[in-house]
């Protein structure tokens, strides 16, 4: 079967319903805000999004209390990878690596951030290039900074 990876141009709700309930309340309510310094990438299987992420240009709403690092970054010329998913029955198919290695060709000197919770996801970003920057306390909770830059 074949996947299709594209920039979506419409209907947004496309990506958000394949979104945990959490991650929706953190961006759907907020989209009209963002939607113009923002896109969404998804890939396709048989015209239905499986899989997707948003590219911010400017400080998303998930990181927010992080607004004053996350300007020198966008300064920097990179944009911030949020809201990354793959459908849970689609998982174990390589489809966030592929995602990335997609991403990576569409947009070839871009450079990259994002911000993880889950440890177990430090392994998922170096196999992808990407490199630990730092590590965030965040509240009661670590969160760890990756970048990319082909350059």
């Amino acid at each position: 079967m074949a996947f299709q990876f594209e920039k979506l141009k419409s209907n947004p709700n496309q990506f958000f319903d394949i979104l945990p309930e959490d991650w929706q309340n953190e961006i759907v309510p907020f989209w009209d805000d963002y939607k113009n310094t923002a896109s969404i990438y998804v890939i396709k299987e048989d015209s239905h999004v499986i899989a997707g992420g948003i590219l911010f240009s400017t400080c998303s709403p998930d990181i927010l209390y992080f607004k004053k690092e996350a300007q020198t970054w966008f300064k920097n010329g990179f944009l911030y990878i949020g809201f990354l998913w793959v459908a849970e029955d689609k998982r174990n198919n390589n489809l966030g690596s592929f995602w990335l290695d997609e991403l990576k060709r569409q947009l070839p000197n871009q450079k990259l951030w994002l911000l993880i919770e889950e440890e177990r996801l430090h392994s998922f970003y170096l196999k992808n290039d990407f490199k630990l920057d730092k590590t965030i306390k965040n509240n009661d909770h670590l969160e760890w900074l990756y970048t990319f830059s082909s350059l």
